[in-house]
């Protein structure tokens, strides 16, 4: 820490008691000044001397032999006032990032400028601040903090802009040009070398400075100042978005430590929470990707519980539709504030509805797109389209959720973003079982969501078993595996009905007509009796006859639907994709 030593005299402030202080000296004090609590015993030549504001006091009161007047309005209080009373007297003062600024008000408020003695206190230390303390980092930071209870004073003096810019030029400045101490605990941006990082000739390389090296000093400072600070760093457009992005999630969770479930410090009401995070998402960089979308959710989480306002809330939505392709089904489970559900069910659908929307003027922007750029919005698409499955089959547990919900976030969907169906129909199997009174009409409406040609072989095994699902999705289920088999079959044929080349017309076939499924859905459709065989049996007349079966599958399920009536069809025995047991499932005939 700088710090700068006034005066040369030896320190003769003495104290008589708690509410005392004098100069210990042979000549007796002609003037009494009360600030705050304390009384100062000095004399009037060195104050008036060094202080136009003493002269003038000292000019309106009575010419009495000691004179006591009251200052108690003094910036800083009495430690300020006493650093000035030295510096008259010529004695030692030692000025540093702790007291500095409080001596500077001070000086000010007493009016010791250069028109009443030249080298006076402001001139001293204005040199002391911008040749020493503007130049160290946490000298700057340290001065910062302490103008909080200098205001306003300390911001009429341009005090604390000089300090935040000289904090913003620091923290702009190239990391490897910091030459100066910092804090730093935190793991580092991909971007920043190890420390124990070698060079290819096996020799230490110098430890480098992260990109993010500033954020943990800044985590100290409070809201108002971090802000600005903040400000005045991207207005310098030297610092990346993702090292802005890193701070803001950094600040915040210094100040939220369980970010989406309440203010996390102790006292801080939710007024003032609410504030904090509305600068927060204010200071959000505009580029995709600065921030993560788990973390933009983490905000619309707390955001939820604190009612920051609808401006904050679309800000929100609009940034995390721009990268819905990053996030996760458990960032999405908003537990609602209002309302019977269990999740915010229309917040997903608002997120989901921007996301299409930008997608959308991705993929036509103008007369010339790039195969890259229709490349990854198709990617992303699909990732969104299997994120909504995903999420579609968690809430469809929730025995509150409106069947129109349901439909309307599955329908957001485009139907070429799906290019399998397993998992919407493991969320609609999920939602049949857990809503068991809905209505015949309620259930092939909702059924009719999915496209039974878009199925996998271990979705159609489970399906054609599904008591839960109406006759006329089982038949279309039954229907289109009858025709895939048939194709598989007319290749065989073409291909010359050998052993090996039927085996490899079958299984190219299958893993086609699989292509984009997910490995999650696969594995939470397995395990079920009713399994093709046709491309695992050992002889090729097992196969011919394997075409036949769901035909057969077909006669023997509507004259069971017939004999038992489609209305018993709500029994829980079929059992979820993620739930089945092949050894209570009644059909064992394969496909």
């Amino acid at each position: 820490m700088k710090f700068m030593k006034l005066g040369s005299k030896p320190d003769s402030f003495k104290s008589d008691g708690k509410d005392i202080r004098f100069v210990a000296t042979d000549l007796a004090a002609d003037i009494i000044i009360h600030v705050g609590n304390i009384k100062f015993h000095l004399h009037k030549f060195p104050l008036l001397s060094k202080s136009y504001y003493m002269q003038k006091l000292l000019m309106t009161t009575n010419n009495e032999a000691t004179d006591e007047i009251c200052i108690s309005d003094i910036p800083g209080g009495v430690a300020a006032f006493e650093i000035c009373a030295k510096f008259c007297y010529g004695m030692t003062v030692t000025l540093n990032a702790h007291n500095v600024i409080a001596a500077r008000c001070a000086a000010e408020y007493l009016e010791m400028h250069e028109t009443v003695e030249k080298g006076n206190l402001i001139y001293k230390i204005e040199v002391f601040l911008r040749a020493s303390i503007f130049h160290g980092w946490k000298d700057s930071i340290i001065v910062l903090q302490t103008t909080r209870s200098l205001l306003p004073w300390a911001e009429d003096l341009k005090l604390i802009s000089h300090c935040i810019d000289s904090v913003a030029s620091k923290a702009s400045t190239d990391a490897s040009k910091v030459e100066w101490s910092y804090t730093y605990n935190r793991k580092k941006l991909p971007s920043g070398n190890g420390p124990n990082e070698r060079h290819w000739n096996g020799g230490r390389k110098e430890n480098s400075v992260p990109k993010d090296w500033w954020v943990e000093d800044l985590c100290e400072l409070e809201m108002d100042f971090f802000k600005r600070i903040i400000m005045a760093i991207k207005a310098k457009g030297r610092v990346s978005s993702e090292v802005i992005g890193e701070a803001l999630k950094a600040y915040t969770y210094k100040r939220f430590t369980s970010l989406g479930k309440g203010p996390a410090r102790n006292g801080i009401d939710a007024t003032k929470s609410s504030s904090w995070l509305e600068t927060i998402i204010s200071l959000l960089p505009s580029e995709k990707g600065s921030v993560s979308c788990s973390f933009l959710l983490k905000l619309l989480r707390a955001e939820s519980l604190l009612n920051c306002g609808e401006t904050c809330k679309k800000e929100l939505v609009k940034r995390i539709g721009h990268q819905l392709e990053d996030a996760s089904v458990s960032d999405l489970l908003i537990q609602t504030t209002l309302g019977k559900t269990v999740y915010d069910v229309d917040t997903v659908l608002n997120i989901v509805e921007e996301f299409i929307m930008q997608a959308d003027n991705e993929d036509h922007p103008g007369p010339t797109i790039t195969d890259e750029t229709a490349l990854a919005s198709g990617s992303s698409k699909i990732s969104v389209a299997k994120l909504v499955d995903n999420y579609l089959a968690e809430i469809a547990k929730d025995p509150n959720l409106p069947l129109s919900k349901f439909i309307d976030l599955s329908e957001l969907v485009p139907s070429d973003s799906r290019p399998a169906h397993d998992g919407l129909y493991r969320a609609i199997d999920t939602y049949l079982k857990e809503h068991p009174g809905l209505s015949k009409s309620e259930r092939r409406k909702l059924c009719s969501l999915m496209d039974c040609k878009k199925l996998s072989v271990d979705a159609c095994a489970h399906a054609v078993q599904n008591e839960h699902l109406p006759l006329r999705s089982v038949v279309q289920v039954l229907y289109f595996e009858q025709m895939r088999v048939s194709t598989s079959a007319a290749s065989r044929a073409e291909s010359g009905g050998s052993y090996g080349s039927s085996r490899s017309a079958i299984t190219t076939n299958t893993e086609d007509d699989c292509d984009g499924v997910a490995t999650g859905d696969l594995n939470s459709l397995k395990g079920h009796e009713c399994t093709r065989s046709s491309g695992h049996d050992k002889s090729g007349d097992s196969k011919v006859k394997g075409t036949t079966t769901p035909k057969k599958m077909l006669r023997n399920l509507i004259s069971n639907k017939a004999q038992a009536g489609e209305s018993s069809s709500s029994s829980d025995t079929s059992g979820s994709p993620n739930s089945a047991n092949p050894e209570k499932e009644k059909p064992k005939s394969t496909r």
